[in-house]
Formats: structure tokens, sequence, C-alpha cells
């Protein structure tokens, strides 16, 4: 497995000048919240970006992907989802841009749409946007959480096969399978040579065992025994004033407990 962590965690809108303080904590990668990184997502330029990819590299890290994407149009009227799809393939094509491959969809609000229509309503969504992200060798990764839609492991994995889609992926995240109640070994099964992505996270983005509710060990030992070798990101808000403290400390455990002894 490999380190990463979020932008989210950094000061906003300026934290260029910090990656090679996270190459020194240990990590390896980066994960981009675009509406943390940038003022606005939907106005950067290719030079801004070209910017971004070069200070990530000149630090010795790679952009991963980009996460926390907006998903809230998704069961609107078709105009709505129609700018929800053009948005998408713009993130995709920024996440190509940047040498990222994954990209996590954020919460899905079907609201009163009952259970069967809003299953179809949202296949048919993704089965419009997979061929519009397929050729820039991204990943759209389906990912428990909040919302009302396709909320726990089991509901991403049953819509992933659904569609059957190789752009259409799957990720994990401990606070969601906690908040769930999938922490055990069969969510892991079920995903094993599926699995694109895994956040380290805690509840609100808390730092690292600030929460006492995710048993990261465990999580470390299913990931494995389905002998997962991607990316592993820690996730977690920026703390006032401390920022590069608070997210060296949580990697530092992140690292002591998902890394082999041998690559620290």
């Amino acid at each position: 497995m490999k380190l990463c962590a979020s932008t989210l965690a950094l000061p906003a809108f300026d934290h260029l000048y910090l990656l090679p303080e996270l190459k020194k904590m240990g990590l390896d990668g980066i994960e981009v919240a675009p509406g943390h990184t940038w003022a606005d997502p939907d106005a950067i330029t290719a030079a801004e970006v070209g910017g971004f990819r070069r200070a990530a590299e000149s630090a010795g890290l790679q952009v991963v992907g980009l996460h926390g994407l907006d998903a809230a149009a998704m069961f609107a009227d078709h105009d709505s989802q129609q700018l929800l799809l053009d948005r998408l393939v713009a993130r995709s094509a920024l996440c190509r841009d940047l040498g990222g491959r994954t990209l996590i969809l954020g919460a899905r609000w079907c609201h009163d749409l009952p259970e069967r229509p809003a299953w179809q309503a949202g296949r048919d969504f993704l089965e419009r946007l997979m061929p519009r992200i397929e050729a820039h060798g991204t990943v759209l990764c389906l990912a428990p959480g909040a919302g009302d839609f396709c909320t726990t492991a089991k509901h991403c994995y049953l819509l992933t096969n659904a569609v059957d889609h190789p752009a259409l992926g799957l990720h994990l995240s401990a606070a969601a399978l906690a908040a769930s109640g999938e922490m055990g070994h069969s969510t892991f099964a079920a995903v094993r040579g599926r699995l694109d992505h895994f956040h380290a996270d805690e509840p609100d983005l808390s730092p690292v065992g600030a929460t006492g509710s995710i048993d990261h060990a465990d999580l470390r030992r299913h990931l494995a025994a389905i002998s997962y070798f991607g990316w592993v990101s820690v996730v977690q808000r920026k703390v006032p004033g401390l920022a590069l403290e608070a997210l060296a400390r949580s990697v530092h455990k992140i690292a002591e407990i998902y890394l082999p002894v041998d690559i620290r």
C-alpha cells in the first residue's frame, strides 16, 4: 500500500509551497479536493493545472486523483443533470491532466423518489456518463457515505456491477464503513480485485485516532487479506493553526498501521 493525503488538511487555495513538506512526512501522493484547492474549479486555466502538477512532481508527489465531487443534481431535472454530467466530464479531464486516476463521487440525494425508480435513474445517469470519461483513463468511484442513495458499500458494489463499465469503480472509507456497520471482512472480500481507492479517515474528518471509533489495524488486516496494494489516503479537515503538525501526526499513525515495516 502507498500513502497519500488530501489537500483538505492544508490551507485553502494556497498550499503549493507546502507540498515538499508532505514528502518529508513520508507521503508519496496528494489527493485533490477541487473546491478546497481552487476558489472556482470551473474556471481554472491550463496554466494553473500544469503549475499544480509540476509543483507536486517537483516535490516527489504523485497526484492520485480528485475527491468530494458534488453529485447533488444527479436526480434533478434534465437540464440540471446535463450540467452535472458536463461538470463531471470536466473533472475527469482535470484529473487526467493532473496525472491522477480516481474520482470519488460525493453524496447522492434522491429525496422522496421511490427505491426502484431511484435505482433506475441512478443507473441511467452513470451509463450516460461513463462513455464520456472512458478515454481519459480515469475511474469514477462510487463511495458509501452521506446522502440517501447508494449509501452503503453493498449498494455501491451492486450498482457498479449493474452498470458494468471499466470507467466505474469502487471506493471505501473507514468513516463510512463505521457509519454503515460494514467494518467486517465480508465487505472487503466482496470487493477483492475491484477496490480502486481507500480513505483512512475518521468521522467528521477529525484527525486520525481523535474519535476512538475506527479500528485502523483491523481495516489494514482486511485490506491485506484481499491483496489491496493501492493508495491509502489520509483525509482530514485542516486544524486551525496546526495544519502541518496535525497532518504529520495522522500520517505517522497511519504509516505505522498500514505500511509494512520495511517501507516506512
